[in-house]
């Protein structure tokens, strides 16, 4: 995460911050690269079910920290979004009819609301602040929704325009698209519909606005949501900026 231009001219540091789908793969001249970047922590925003299902491979020189975004979210749980994927009824049940991206906008809203993602942003911007913790590396599963909320809120932050921020945001698409491609061909030789799924295996600029809208009714702006909503100090929020804005 990082090269895009502020509004007044500065630009984000790269080699700081990194993201990337869940690390079960990690192995061969992936942790080659891995060490390479020298990544000092990993926070993996995953629940439960998915650690439990995919465990990680974290190398031992790197600190493995766990800030599950969504404990306690009721409704759909990603690990049954995930089951749901495996089997075209359930899919149809689950998804059709626009439910499918109606309930990625109430996640993506539950990315502001819920306790436990307040705390678990909270916890790895606090330690971004700290260059002991860096770099670091945040993932979830795929890598583009609760990941790709904790890199777009810094953006802003960091005074990214919004614009510029959706646009990377959207990036995810090209970049997921051949891991991704699986899960299409899996669910239609199922006799799934790849359509009833595209809706939440792709992000949507109707996702990251949610949030957007959800951050700006609850807190009003970018820095109220990092003071009052993550609880980050100033002197947290000046670490992040001069760790991660060059200087013009």
């Amino acid at each position: 995460m990082g090269g895009l231009t502020t509004a007044d001219g500065r630009r984000v540091r790269t080699g700081l911050l990194f993201r990337s789908a869940a690390l079960d793969g990690l192995e061969g001249a992936d942790v080659s690269e891995f060490t390479r970047l020298g990544i000092r922590t990993v926070y993996d925003l995953r629940t439960e079910t998915e650690r439990t299902a995919r465990p990680d491979r974290v190398p031992s020189d790197a600190r493995y920290v766990v800030v599950d975004v969504l404990d306690g979210l009721g409704g759909h749980s990603p690990g049954e979004i995930q089951e749901a994927m495996r089997n075209p009824t359930l899919a149809r049940e689950a998804f059709r009819d626009g439910k499918g991206t109606a309930m990625f906008v109430a996640q993506y809203r539950a990315f502001i609301s819920l306790d436990s993602a307040r705390g678990a942003f909270g916890r790895v911007f606090r330690d971004l602040a700290d260059e002991g913790c860096r770099p670091a590396l945040i993932h979830c599963m795929g890598g583009k929704d609760r990941t790709g909320w904790a890199a777009a809120s810094l953006q802003l932050l960091l005074g990214v325009p919004a614009d510029l921020v959706m646009t990377d945001f959207m990036a995810s698409n090209e970049s997921l698209r051949p891991m991704f491609q699986g899960f299409f061909d899996d669910f239609e030789a199922r006799g799934g519909d790849p359509e009833l799924i595209a809706e939440f295996l792709w992000v949507r600029p109707a996702y990251l606005e949610a949030a957007l809208e959800e951050m700006r009714s609850s807190f009003g702006t970018i820095e109220r949501y990092f003071e009052d909503g993550l609880g980050l100090d100033q002197q947290a929020l000046r670490g992040l900026r001069t760790a991660f804005l060059e200087s013009i």
